[in-house]
């Protein structure tokens, strides 16, 4: 997990301001199998958005420690059942918004 400062979370958060959840959790819960689907996901965009549905049964901090504890996401913001997601791509194409981080 990537530690990021305040002004790099705000800029993470700013990006993420017009992107819509492209995951969403349900009643089926967490599995390490949907993790493996949002690193491939984040691994072309760097950073996404997913929603929490109100069926699930687990909460969007449980969700976000979930991610966190399973992978190497950082979890950029946690705001009512909604997540933002951020990982540097490994692929230099990919690298838009990391590089822009690493400038602030």
């Amino acid at each position: 997990m990537l530690q990021l400062t305040g002004k790099q979370k705000r800029f993470l958060r700013a990006q993420a301001n017009t992107l819509s959840p492209i995951f969403s959790v349900g009643k089926n819960g967490l599995t390490q199998a949907w993790v493996d689907e949002i690193v491939l996901a984040i691994a072309k965009r760097e950073l996404i958005k997913i929603s929490i549905q109100q069926s699930a049964d687990d909460s969007a901090q449980a969700v976000a420690e979930f991610i966190q504890s399973h992978s190497d996401i950082t979890v950029a913001q946690v705001i009512g059942r909604t997540l933002v997601l951020y990982l540097p791509a490994q692929e230099d194409k990919y690298k838009k918004i990391s590089v822009a981080l690493a400038k602030i």
